[in-house]
Formats: C-alpha cells, sequence, structure tokens
C-alpha cells in the first residue's frame, strides 16, 4: 500500500486535500469518485512514519472503557465522527491517550478509515479492538459495537482485578513462609547448633541436613544470592521461546491450586471474548483466530486453532473443544444447540 496525497473539488466547488492509502493511483482515483469529487491532482507521497512512530505511554483499560463509551454515546445522538474525536481529545485525562486521538482525528480528515487509523496503534488498541470496530463501520452499527466493547472491557477488567486479588492472599502466606525459613535457618539453627555440640552425640540425619543447609547459607549467601539470579535469568530466557512458554504454560495448568483457576479465567475469556466478536459480525473463523492470539496461554491458543482448521473442514465448534481437554465437555453446545439449525462447514459461517 502506497499513501497518496490529493487535491479535489466537491460539488458546491469548495477546494479540499488529504491522502489516501491504497495500491494505485487509479484506486485512488475511483475511491474519490464514489465520493462525489471533481479530482485536480494526484500525487504519491513519501512514507512518514515519524508522526505515528512516537512513543505512546500506557493507556489504561478504564481509559478506554471511558473513550468507547463516550464515542458510542456521540454518535448515536447523531455528531460526526471527526467531531467527536475533536472533542474527546480534549477531554480525556490521560496525555497518552489524548495524543492519539487527535492523531487519529488527522488520519480520518486527511481521508483514512476509523479501524485503519486505529491499527497504527497497536500498543494501544488491540487485535481484538481493531477487528470489533471494523466489523462495526461495516454494519453501520459502529455505536452499538463500541458500546459492547466499552462493555467487554469493564467485565474483562473486574475479572482480573478478581483474579489478583484472589491471588493475594495465596502470595501472602508464601512470601511470608520463605521468609520465616530464612530467619530460622540464619539465626534459630546456629544457636541450637551450638547447644547440640555441647550436648555431644549423634545428631539424626534431618537434622543435620538442615544444620548443614544453615552453614551453607550463612558462609556462601552471597554464591547463593548470584546463583538465584541466574536461575531467575535462565528462566526467562527459557520461557521467552516457543518451546518453553508452551512447556510452562502446560505446567500451569497442571499445578493443584493455581492451574484450575488459570483454566476457568481462559475458559471465561475464550467465551466472553467469542461471543462479543460473533454478536458484533465477525465472522467465525476470524473470531477463532482473534480469541487464540488474544488467550494468553499457548495451550488453549492451540485447542482453539485446532478448532479454527476443524470448522473451516466442516466440523461443529464442539467436536474439537471437547478433544483439546481444556474446555469442560458440560459448556460445550451439542448437535442440537445452534450448529444443528444449519450445515457446518465453510458456508455455515
Amino acid at each position: 500500500m502506497n499513501t497518496y496525497s490529493y487535491l479535489a473539488k466537491e460539488k458546491d466547488g469548495k477546494t479540499v486535500m488529504g491522502t489516501l492509502d491504497a495500491a494505485s493511483d487509479s484506486e485512488v482515483a475511483e475511491l474519490l469518485h464514489k465520493k462525489g469529487l471533481v479530482i485536480l491532482s494526484i500525487e504519491q507521497a513519501k512514507q512518514k512514519k515519524a508522526r505515528v512512530s512516537f512513543a505512546v505511554g500506557r493507556v489504561k483499560s478504564d481509559d478506554l472503557v471511558v473513550f468507547s463509551r463516550q464515542l458510542a454515546t456521540m454518535i448515536n445522538a447523531g455528531i460526526p465522527l471527526v467531531q467527536s474525536l475533536g472533542i474527546l481529545g480534549e477531554q480525556v485525562e490521560s496525555k497518552a491517550l489524548h495524543g492519539v486521538i487527535l492523531s487519529i482525528r488527522k488520519d480520518i480528515e486527511g481521508g483514512m478509515n476509523f479501524c485503519d487509523s486505529l491499527n497504527k496503534y497497536p500498543k494501544v488498541f488491540s487485535e481484538f479492538f481493531i477487528n470489533m470496530v471494523r466489523a462495526g463501520e461495516a454494519s453501520g452499527m459502529l455505536d452499538e459495537v463500541l458500546d459492547r466493547l466499552a462493555s467487554y472491557l469493564e467485565k474483562s477488567t473486574a475479572l482480573a482485578r478478581k483474579v489478583k486479588s484472589s491471588m493475594v492472599y495465596p502470595a501472602v502466606v508464601v512470601s511470608m513462609a520463605i521468609i520465616i525459613t530464612i530467619f530460622l535457618l540464619l539465626k534459630v539453627v546456629p544457636t541450637f547448633k551450638g547447644i547440640f555440640d555441647m550436648l555431644g552425640g549423634q545428631l539424626p540425619l534431618p537434622t543435620r541436613i538442615l544444620i548443614g543447609v544453615s552453614d551453607l547459607l550463612r558462609k556462601n549467601s552471597l554464591y547463593v544470592v548470584i546463583g538465584a539470579a541466574v536461575a531467575v535469568f535462565i528462566f526467562k530466557k527459557y520461557i521467552s521461546t516457543d518451546k518453553g512458554r508452551y512447556n510452562y504454560d502446560k505446567w500451569k495448568l497442571k499445578l493443584p491450586v493455581i492451574g484450575d483457576l488459570v483454566r476457568k479465567v481462559a475458559i471465561a475469556k475464550f467465551s466472553r471474548t467469542f461471543s462479543t466478536l460473533v454478536r458484533s459480525g465477525v465472522a467465525i473463523l476470524n473470531a477463532l483466530d482473534i480469541v487464540a492470539k488474544t488467550s494468553g496461554n499457548r495451550i488453549v491458543e492451540e485447542a482453539v486453532t485446532g478448532c479454527r482448521t476443524a470448522v473451516r473442514n466442516g466440523e461443529p465448534i464442539s467436536k474439537p473443544l471437547l478433544k483439546s481437554t481444556i474446555f469442560p465437555p458440560h459448556g460445550l453446545p451439542d448437535d442440537r444447540g445452534r450448529g444443528a439449525d444449519r450445515p457446518a462447514g465453510k458456508d455455515a459461517y
């Protein structure tokens, strides 16, 4: 895709100028003719990426919720998109989102559509967000889709907060246990060692092992800290690889208590994201592709990717999900559900 700058006249004689992304100048001319413009000139512009590659700070999910809901309200009230973005750009509290909104407004004024402009900021707007907006633009229900986006982001944020709050107590207990154990090994056990030496006699094997660990920590504390740091570094390097990340995600699902929590969070995220995408008009195959990429777990991603392949080959959604053993069988639709009303296959979706 190339960027073209154009100069044209509207039906009332007003001169307008802007830019469009297209494969050729003939495609630009066709787009301008569809808008009812009389072309004066079309020139290929040099690619200027500096304006869109500025450092964008972290945008909170709450800010995106407010932005989506307010934009949906304005569009539903009949306010033009460009004017709505200008109002929101001045009112938003986040400085990072303020710059992004004003930049998007300039892109739309230059002839770019909304979803393509959002696509220039992947750190702010996820692929899920962009595809929802694209579906809303195509169906003419952008206000409804933005409202669904706001509701989805609110529920996702609430779920993430619940998970974090539920992990606070186990994290505190484990941390306190580690601190107390280190204190006992460094301070209490050496005191008892002196008492045992005064009494004499042969100590039991577990006691000797405990004293040996205490001596090791006291005499080689620096090496222990360095070794722990090296182990953490190697672990991070390992999980940054595809195989390491896959094994790590698989191990998390097998943990006694945390594994069940991770599984439930992944299933809840899959169900909510998939439902929101399909209700907004995104094709099922595209929706499954997006859900797989945003799952956050390689095992779940593999299961959803396999489901997408099976659906493309004509199978119902429930069968490949059931084979994955990630999703519970009682939560999957059977042949009497939605899929039974129409033939499964590519054309059905």
